[in-house]
């Protein structure tokens, strides 16, 4: 049932006679035709285009509807004429969930008549018969009904059609705002032709605008000691203050002892060592059991109700479906699991790495539906805990018709859910699991350094036809990827980064201690995994105080984080990604973008140096359109991260950035404007 297509427009060719005379064609936007939903978020409005036309010279009318799956009325929006046969129009949509849209187009006839009416009456031919036609065509419009509509339209029929009454007042009639009124009601869409319904799915608002910050809470207990959820709930004012509202915690489930790694992920571990949190189960349980160590389950409920209720946090916990060789499954459902030629069961390999301490699935088991539906369950679980949101582990190396069954599942009774895809792989790919249900994917914003090649990310990502279906979040760090310029650029790398990140995409994290003090030692030279690393020990971070860091410190960036949490929450342009404009520096070591919201009523441009170690300076040439400005528009500029206010003019003007703090974050406020809100 996944793979039907769903076809935009109805069949041509058929033999059956038919009065649809009019074709919607080109019908924007559709994902795959109509296979899978575009995805939006509450409160946005969705922009449909198409071409409208039907044969001979009769005028075409279309409206665009659209309403909540499984509701009975279509809501009517307008559907405008550009020009050339092509058409507009946008709806808003409401809560999460599932909803639907679709053209309805029709010959109007009585628009027809009263245009050709005009023309008669200003050449001067007389219209007798042509009011006479009017009048039947009024009639025909009531038909056989017997509501307030149609007895209007019998009534305006008959004063068309009375030769008594002089013509002139029957051509006014015609023309009366009641007349229009009249015939709107009686809905004038016989014969009309109607595009196949379009899916859009509608996140939650978190879904298109969030800020994560993940953490292990067993590192949150004093120095060698294991931490706690309870911990983590003692954590989360801190948190909340940074500015995050969502915080996620690696798998939190009991971990196995056999094949356990030990630190900087050794084979011979030590009888203290702590094992990987991603090598899940063990006596204590499964995929639904609380590490001891960690708490229970009924803790994991407190503190996700605690988040919520009192920071507007969301707690995201890790949907890694996999198991170590001590889960209850590996006994249990040994036919879950892929066997090697001496019977023993395949542990996981991504050459030249080895998992000896993990389990693949295998979704080509004997069992399937007990394999999903034991997943599926797992998954409910939690949410029953009040977990709302999901980081998903190596979400490409299950089956895609798992995900798209498993999360339709899950968001049938809880809409509300969110999915975010930890799948570092082939573009593809990626795109295919946002296709099937993933609210937020994980990217290749972490490797792309360079000013071409963000810039060609950024239009990848947010200036095509992706922007409808995948939402990339961005990421400086996680605990398996330390890249190479967070180890040799110092304290400005990570600021221009996080800047990189959080200004441009909605979506943003980061793997908070270790990014907040500039962790940056690698296991080795030339590897990607912190030394010491968190997933194979425990570590103690020494934290700044937020309420006493400023931007300027030089020895972490927790006062640039706050301040730029800050400055997303205070400025809505940062919380869509379609608004986003580059402009262009001729620097290739500065970086400028700006974005707005649709109004233009707030603007934010913002720009890096990605020069860690030297000034950098250059004419910024702004797209004055971007910005909603004339381009000889006077205008001042505040950054947002230091106060500090410039006065511009037109579209080319000097930036000046050094290492100490490589970026300008501008509100951009036309000048009386910002003249009139300093004397307030």
């Amino acid at each position: 049932p996944w793979d039907t297509p769903v076809p935009v427009e109805r069949p041509t060719g058929s033999a059956a006679p038919t009065q649809e005379r009019v074709v919607v064609r080109g019908l924007e936007p559709v994902l795959d035709n109509g296979r899978h939903p575009i995805k939006r978020a509450s409160g946005d409005t969705v922009t449909v285009t198409a071409d409208v036309f039907g044969d001979g010279h009769d005028r075409v009318t279309a409206v665009l509807q659209h309403r909540r799956v499984g509701a009975k009325a279509w809501r009517d929006t307008p559907f405008v004429h550009l020009g050339n046969d092509h058409w507009a129009g946008t709806f808003t949509v409401g809560e999460a969930g599932d909803w639907e849209y679709r053209v309805l187009a029709w010959v109007d006839h009585l628009t027809t008549w009263r245009e050709h009416l005009a023309k008669k009456v200003d050449a001067g031919v007389d219209v007798p018969m042509h009011l006479l036609a009017g009048a039947d065509l009024l009639r025909d419009l009531a038909g056989k009904r017997r509501s307030k509509a149609a007895a209007a339209l019998r009534d305006l029929a008959d004063q068309l059609g009375d030769e008594a009454v002089p013509q002139g007042r029957r051509i006014e009639l015609a023309y009366s705002d009641e007349f229009v009124a009249a015939c709107d009601a009686g809905d004038p869409r016989r014969h009309a032709t109607s595009t196949d319904p379009l899916r859009v799915h509608v996140d939650r608002e978190r879904g298109a605008f969030s800020s994560w910050y993940e953490l292990f809470p067993r590192s949150l207990g004093a120095p060698d000691e294991h931490g706690t959820l309870q911990d983590v709930i003692e954590e989360l004012p801190r948190i909340a203050e940074l500015g995050f509202d969502v915080v996620y915690l690696p798998p939190i489930h009991p971990i196995g002892v056999t094949a356990r790694k030990g630190r900087n992920n050794t084979l011979t571990p030590d009888a203290d060592d702590v094992g990987v949190p991603w090598a899940i189960g063990g006596e204590a349980g499964g995929h639904d059991a609380v590490h001891p160590e960690l708490g229970t389950v009924a803790d994991v409920a407190e503190l996700a109700r605690v988040a919520r209720d009192e920071h507007g946090i969301d707690i995201a916990l890790d949907l890694a479906f996999q198991c170590s060789p001590d889960h209850p499954w590996v006994a249990e459902h040994p036919e879950w699991f892929r066997s090697r030629p001496d019977g023993s069961i395949q542990y996981a390999e991504n050459p030249p790495k080895k998992y000896e301490d993990i389990y693949p699935l295998d979704f080509e088991t004997s069992d399937p539906e007990g394999l999903w539906t034991a997943l599926r369950d797992v998954t409910l679980f939690w949410v029953e805990q009040g977990i709302k949101v999901f980081r998903v582990d190596n979400p490409h190396t299950k089956s895609f018709p798992f995900w798209e069954w498993c999360i339709a599942e899950v968001r049938r009774e809880h809409p509300d859910v969110l999915f975010l895809a930890e799948a570092f792989t082939r573009p593809r790919v990626m795109e295919e699991l946002a296709k099937r249900g993933f609210a937020q994917s994980y990217s290749y914003f972490t490797w792309r350094e360079h000013k071409w090649e963000l810039e060609e990310y950024v239009r990848d990502s947010f200036h095509t036809e992706r922007i409808d279906y995948m939402r990339p979040n961005f990421w400086p760090n996680t605990p398996d990827i330390l890249p190479e310029h967070l180890q040799t650029g110092g304290r400005p790398v990570f600021v221009h980064r996080l800047l990189l990140a959080a200004m441009l995409d909605a979506n943003y994290g980061i793997y908070g201690p270790p990014y907040e003090v500039l962790e940056g030692t690698p296991r080795h030279h030339g590897s990607e995994e912190y030394l010491d690393s968190e997933k194979y020990q425990l570590r103690s971070w020494d934290l700044p105080d937020p309420a006493t860091a400023t931007v300027h410190d030089q020895d972490s960036v927790t006062g640039v984080i706050k301040r730029v949490n800050e400055i997303r929450r205070e400025h809505p342009a940062l919380q869509r990604n379609r608004n986003l404009t580059l402009h262009h520096v001729g620097n290739d070591q500065l970086l400028a973008w700006s974005k707005c919201t649709d109004d233009g009523s707030d603007v934010v441009l913002v720009v890096v140096s990605l020069d860690p170690h030297h000034r950098q300076g250059d004419m910024l040439h702004l797209d004055m359109g971007g910005l909603r400005l004339d381009d000889d528009a006077a205008f001042v500029v505040e950054d947002l991260l230091t106060g500090q206010r410039y006065h511009w003019q037109g579209q080319d003007n000097y930036v000046e950035l050094g290492p100490e703090l490589p970026g300008h974050v501008f509100h951009v406020q036309p000048r009386t404007t910002a003249e009139e809100r300093v004397t307030r």
